[in-house]
């Protein structure tokens, strides 16, 4: 067994591990003191700043609270350890650095100390693709990735080549077409796959479904015969209808596993907080709104009332956003203009939720995410999105929906025919 020591850093520090213990790994760093100037970016009493990897902090606890939904999607609501990635170009403010709500008594005040996580290697399917690069090159920088196998069709092996010269000692390697797909998948812990066509104006997710549909049943079955203990990530569209597909595919080869298969929709969670944000004069850092529901138009349903912090909104504002979050996609493909679909933004919410479930294997307690899953939370639907628990098994818990308003109640009531309907044509594909 491999494992990475993943270890504070600062732009304004030596390499080494300060006063308490040169080269030991496990010895304590003392945070560079230019980083006091970044302290907002973070509760009050840590340290964030410029450090970039794995790193552990803590400080005095407020009183805690048993609800999860009151914390981030990064959240510990019991005090204890938390730990939180500092990569700058995959940290995302809203929800990932984890509340101070549940720091442990520090053993010295101030101060970050060394993790140790287990290797993993992660296989990306679609890696040539809009999504697939920049999500090659986000995961290339993730510390928690010791090995990256990229796969696609075409066009992979110049993707490989070009992030294999990042200076991050994650080791890539890019395979081409069916013949190697099989190798790019064995001794996968994670499969991330965004392989499909993206939509084009005019296009609905339910356009995509028949091209879609069969290459993401292809790479899942592969996935099943290749590493069938991996937790496989579906980002290809659309995802109310291809998370069903991917389920029946390894029920078939006799190695489905509900913990271990997610519908990636943390993009509709990034756009709430943003969103909500930027309505309300807030710090996008502070700001954690659940969504659950499905990922496609009136599907995508965010618990405007259960927003961290509490803020509160009118009717208007509240049928605003709704429609402005549920309608993000659209927009950004309309504003590309034939020319691609939201690729950016969803790589980055995909590489936050990798690595989310990343920590959720490593063992970090509360690592809480919203994904669609196979779920009981709603009759009627057996796949619904809400948050979830992860942890060395996968998802460790799937929560429920707490308590919303009358204007969420009618919006869920409303959109139910639709994601049952597209839940249905999946499992029938």
């Amino acid at each position: 067994m491999r494992w990475v020591w993943v270890e504070p850093w600062s732009n304004d520090r030596d390499d080494s591990l300060g006063d308490d213990g040169g080269d030991d790994p496990l010895a304590l760093a003392q945070p560079s003191s230019s980083l006091s100037t970044l302290a907002p970016l973070l509760a009050p009493t840590r340290t964030r700043g410029c450090t970039r990897h794995l790193t552990t902090a803590r400080a005095a606890a407020p009183q805690p609270t048993d609800d999860p939904a009151h914390y981030g999607p990064r959240s510990t609501p019991s005090g204890r350890l938390n730990c939180v990635n500092f990569l700058p170009l995959i940290d995302d403010y809203s929800g990932r650095v984890m509340r101070a709500s549940s720091m442990v008594v520090p053993r010295s005040a101030g101060r970050q100390r060394v993790v140790r996580c287990e290797a993993k290697k992660v296989a990306l399917l679609g890696a040539g693709g809009g999504i697939g690069q920049p999500l090659a090159l986000l995961l290339k920088m993730n510390k928690l990735v010791t090995d990256l196998s990229i796969y696609d069709v075409v066009n992979v092996a110049g993707v490989a080549a070009d992030i294999s010269h990042c200076n991050t000692p994650t080791k890539v390697v890019g395979f081409t077409g069916e013949a190697e797909l099989a190798d790019c998948l064995k001794g996968a812990d994670v499969v991330v796959i965004p392989a499909g066509i993206p939509r084009k104006p005019g296009m609905s997710r339910d356009d995509l479904f028949n091209t879609n549909a069969g290459i993401c049943k292809g790479l899942v079955e592969a996935a099943g015969k290749n590493c069938p203990g991996a937790l496989i990530l579906i980002i290809t569209n659309p995802v109310n209808s291809t998370v069903p597909i991917a389920a029946e595919a390894l029920k078939k080869l006799g190695v489905y596993n509900p913990k271990k298969l997610m519908g990636v929709t943390s993009l509709d969670v990034v756009r709430s907080n943003t969103f909500v944000a930027e309505a309300k004069g807030l710090d996008v850092k502070d700001v954690d709104v659940p969504v659950i529901g499905g990922h496609a138009g009136s599907t995508i349903l965010p618990l405007l009332s259960q927003t961290t912090p509490p803020v509160t909104f009118t009717e208007a504002e509240k049928k605003m956003l709704t429609e402005k979050i549920s309608t993000a996609g659209t927009v950004v493909v309309e504003a590309k203009a034939g020319k691609g679909s939201a690729t950016l933004s969803m790589a980055y919410a995909a590489a936050r939720m990798t690595e989310s479930v990343l920590l959720g294997l490593a063992g970090e307690p509360n690592i809480y995410e919203c994904a669609y899953v196979e779920s009981d939370v709603v009759p009627g639907c057996t796949f619904f999105a809400t948050k979830v628990l992860l942890g060395p098994d996968g998802i460790s818990k799937v929560m429920g929906l707490g308590e919303m308003d009358e204007f969420e109640k009618a919006a869920m009531e409303a959109m139910l025919p639709q994601l049952q309907g597209e839940i249905q044509k999946g499992l029938e594909f």
